[in-house]
């Protein structure tokens, strides 16, 4: 993420003693933010639950899930800071781009949070200029973008490319005949991307690297047909799913359908696989 303006900064340090959190957990949801275009936001930080999930106009989802105070200091902390960042220049999301970013015009028309009503500039402008947009600017429009933890990605399929932002780095691949449907990180010490195209789940270090860091390379251990291998961490929309059952579960546990043991049982194997 670009560096604070000292007016970013100060809003920043706003939000955390209004809060009652650290800047460090404000941070950590700026910059999910940043990375879902100002309209979700997955992240971790133990102020804030563990991991979670926060969506405009949807569900926000924490790891303390009945926790119903921390739940509505983590939405009220990403409704004013998505706010905050539809001033930004990269706020305007393609319209080709799919559901990850298709709350941009919601974004645009809620309110400004506590901030007021005036602009502001959270961060210092790049010296190369440009739209905003991480990618190289020769590639175009993607047709889809999407984030998880600390890595980013941008598909055009017309140019056969896709863009891989891991903690700065980004790589840009050939994609031959791959029709990508999403990119994700596997946990573990290796810390592979994959994606999921028609062939199933593929490591992105297989494509050829037309530029940049090798940002999918793995571990030399980790090779991806190993047996026993982790498996590749769920899509931005299967840990929504998983999210969803929880929700139902809990619902079910509240009616005296399921057991709090068996809520419990449940729950811990549904948190396993994000």
């Amino acid at each position: 993420m670009q560096s604070l303006t000292p007016e970013g900064q100060r809003r920043v340090s706003d939000l955390s003693q209004r809060y009652f959190v650290s800047t460090d957990a404000v941070m950590t949801l700026l910059q999910a933010l940043v990375n879902g275009h100002g309209t979700m936001a997955q992240f971790y930080h133990p102020e804030l639950g563990g991991s979670g999930q926060w969506m405009q106009g949807g569900m926000t989802m924490i790891g303390d899930m009945f926790n119903s105070g921390l739940k509505a200091k983590v939405e009220g902390l990403c409704s004013e800071l998505s706010s905050l960042l539809a001033s930004q220049p990269f706020a305007s999301a393609p319209a080709s781009q799919q559901s990850q970013t298709q709350g941009g015009q919601q974004q645009q028309q809620g309110g400004s949070g506590g901030f007021g009503s005036s602009p502001v500039s959270l961060f210092v402008p790049a010296s190369g200029g440009g739209s905003g947009s991480w990618w190289p600017g020769d590639l175009g429009v993607p047709s889809s973008t999407g984030s998880q933890n600390d890595i980013r990605y941008a598909y055009f399929p017309g140019a056969r490319r896709l863009a891989v932002d891991v903690n700065g780095r980004v790589s840009v691949y050939d994609t031959l005949d791959h029709q990508i449907s999403g990119v994700s990180q596997q946990q573990g010490s290796g810390a592979s991307v994959t994606f999921t195209s028609q062939y199933g789940v593929v490591s992105v270090q297989s494509l050829p690297i037309i530029s940049g860091d090798a940002a999918g390379q793995q571990a030399p251990a980790a090779a991806p047909a190993q047996a026993g291998a982790a498996p590749a961490r769920a899509s931005s929309a299967q840990e929504a799913d998983i999210f969803a059952a929880i929700e139902r579960l809990a619902d079910l546990r509240q009616k005296g359908i399921i057991t709090e043991q068996e809520f419990a049982a449940k729950k811990t194997d549904l948190l396993s696989r994000l």
